[in-house]
């Protein structure tokens, strides 16, 4: 299986686990929502902060194999 796909699993798993354990709390519904709220931002933020680190390194990759042709089309 696929190390991407079983981290978005363990990570969505882990989100819907915090979301459940916050809906069956007992307090009151606004605090409720603001917590859920809370935590959904805070998942979003580490999700586009992993998401940018993924494109650097995609850019990266994509830079080093321009060089590489680069320099392999000036030796033919």
């Amino acid at each position: 299986m696929n190390s991407g796909k079983v981290f978005f699993g363990i990570l969505a798993g882990l989100a819907a686990g915090a979301m459940l354990g916050l809906l069956f709390a007992p307090e009151k519904g606004s605090n409720t929502i603001k917590k859920i709220t809370e935590k959904g931002d805070d998942f979003m933020d580490d999700l586009d902060q992993k998401f940018d680190r993924f494109l650097d390194i995609i850019n990266q990759k994509m830079d080093q194999v321009s060089k590489d042709i680069s320099t392999i089309a000036k030796h033919d």
